[in-house]
């Protein structure tokens, strides 16, 4: 119901006067909805904003004005009551009851998700991965089954959207919260102190359970779509509407759509594009950009905890200067001295006036109080500014530049992309069988050692980690007979304890499934991706 500006009414309690009075009647009759009670009369009603906390109380007066102003809005309708009439003269006095209208009913569970949605705390779901992980092993095996289980399929992709939206829900409103945490708007100092270790270990934490379920839940949606995703979208979008009473085509249609949006948002969070990174990355690089922001944020607190020396503490010093001064003419004098705000005679000065300091100089130590004036040209007061005359400059072409930077990151990318293909064979090798690395080789390769040892715990147990941008795997494993690798670099000679080592690929970026490389743009650009994480 709208009113002739073309607002929605059924709202107009949320603002109006006595708004709090209105919010109550309403929550009594959603409450009395929940329990199957239909209709309420005003006595029941009065009685049970009574427990209501209210600015001001309210008699059954208020209350019956407040039923009926609602039932104007279009959020109550009133039938007459009827029963317990003795005589004549009751039953010609207007007595009613009241229950709740669709549209009373639709606003008050609309206020009820918004307040639900402004008291929800972010958090970054780990527990959430881990479910939607499993959750899609369970698609995949519904989309291998040659018949298609209707209810099964909706059962689990309703689950996994609801998850997937609490996921990312949650981790948009902790990353804004951390926003402002770091931006120490309205946070105590002492307890923002005593927080930044627990909120580091959170986000380190959670940035390598992303890596590790981004890379699995990747390839696990390319497998359920290799084996058809569609099929199970349609018993999803046909199970929607089996309760329906008449669906159309159209129905159908609007249906199947929506599992295809849903689908192609899930898709898009964890897989990225050459041009565009998934979404997953994007939260990724948030997380670990708030690391040093919090740090820096540390700082700064100790700064000006220590030193006091910045802008707040010099302004709050002249505010007691100024409400210390004697006078109006000691305050403007403190005002000129601190801000030398007066107006510019120097700026461009006309021929007549430098002819005339020539002839007659004025030394330096003279004040501008009693130096003659100088006369400026009027343009400058009029306009404000003084625009040069003539043509304007030449755009400087940069194209020949240009070229040759990108010509240089193409050649650094088939590097990446060459080293990968070197050591990502996915076969269980010695270290000691790699016999000669040239510098872009030796450079990946002592990264990936570097993170799969820190990882061990003790010196003879096998290790496996995820490479920091989520694309290589790496094993590394104790040989056991003491034996020592040597490996040959453009630097020297790289030596240690011999291991056995197998490095996959993830992500199909040294070459696909079948066998065959990748197509080169997009190869070279994930590689020039990878260089700059692990670099």
């Amino acid at each position: 119901m709208t009113d002739p500006a073309g607002r929605l009414r059924v709202f107009a309690y949320v603002n109006a006067d006595r708004a709090a009075l209105y919010r109550a009647v309403m929550r009594v009759f959603m409450d009395a909805k929940a329990r199957f009670t239909l209709h309420l009369r005003p006595q029941e009603v009065t009685e049970a904003v009574a427990f209501a906390r209210l600015p001001e109380p309210a008699d059954s007066a208020a209350v019956e004005a407040a039923l009926g102003q609602l039932r104007e809005w279009g959020n109550l309708e009133a039938h007459p009551d009827t029963a317990d009439v003795a005589t004549v003269e009751e039953f010609y006095r207007p007595r009613y009851l009241f229950q709740l209208t669709p549209q009373g009913e639709a606003a008050e569970r609309a206020l009820s998700v918004y307040e639900e949605t402004l008291d929800k705390r972010g958090e970054l779901q780990s527990a959430a991965l881990s479910d939607i992980r499993t959750l899609l092993d369970e698609v995949a095996d519904l989309a291998d089954a040659p018949d298609v289980d209707g209810g099964k399929a909706h059962r689990a992709l309703s689950t996994l959207r609801d998850r997937f939206e609490g996921l990312t829900s949650r981790a948009q409103a902790f990353m804004s919260s951390l926003q402002r945490t770091i931006d120490l708007q309205g946070v105590d100092v002492p307890k923002f102190l005593t927080y930044k270790e627990t909120l580091i270990g959170y986000l380190e934490r959670f940035i390598g359970e992303l890596v590790v379920a981004t890379a699995d839940i990747g390839a696990t949606l390319q497998r359920i779509e290799e084996q058809g995703i569609d099929r199970l979208l349609e018993a999803a979008a046909r199970r929607d509407l089996a309760d329906a009473l008449d669906p159309t085509p159209e129905d159908h249609g609007a249906a199947y759509a929506g599992w295809q949006a849903r689908w192609a948002g899930l898709r898009s969070w964890f897989i990225g594009r050459p041009e565009t990174p998934s979404q997953a990355e994007v939260l990724r690089a948030r997380a670990r950009a708030a690391i040093p922001a919090l740090l820096g944020a540390v700082v700064s607190i100790n700064d000006r905890r220590f030193t006091r020396s910045d802008r707040t503490a010099d302004l709050r010093t002249l505010a007691r200067w100024f409400a210390e001064a004697d006078s109006d003419a000691a305050a403007h004098r403190l005002w000129r001295a601190a801000f030398g705000l007066a107006t510019a005679r120097h700026l461009l000065i006309d021929a007549e006036t430098m002819e005339e300091r020539e002839a007659r100089p004025v030394p330096a130590r003279t004040s501008w109080l009693d130096a003659p004036p100088l006369r400026i040209s009027p343009r400058l007061r009029s306009s404000g500014r003084y625009v040069r005359r003539g043509r304007p400059n030449d755009v400087i072409d940069r194209s020949s530049e240009k070229a040759l930077l990108a010509e240089a990151a193409a050649a650094e990318a088939a590097q990446i992309v060459a080293a990968r293909r070197r050591l990502a064979t996915g076969m269980r090798m010695r270290l000691s069988e790699m016999v000669v690395l040239d510098v872009t080789e030796f450079a990946l390769f002592l990264e990936l050692l570097g993170e799969t040892l820190s990882s061990k715990a003790r010196a003879d147990e096998p290790a496996e980690v995820a490479s920091l941008d989520g694309t290589l795997h790496v094993m590394l494993e104790p040989v056991g007979d003491g034996s020592t690798a040597t490996i040959v670099t453009a630097a020297g000679r790289f030596s240690g304890p011999d291991h056995f080592i197998t490095i996959r690929d993830l992500v199909g970026l040294v070459a696909t499934a079948d066998g065959h490389e990748p197509g080169r743009p997009a190869a070279l650009e994930r590689a020039a991706q990878a260089i700059t994480i692990w670099r």
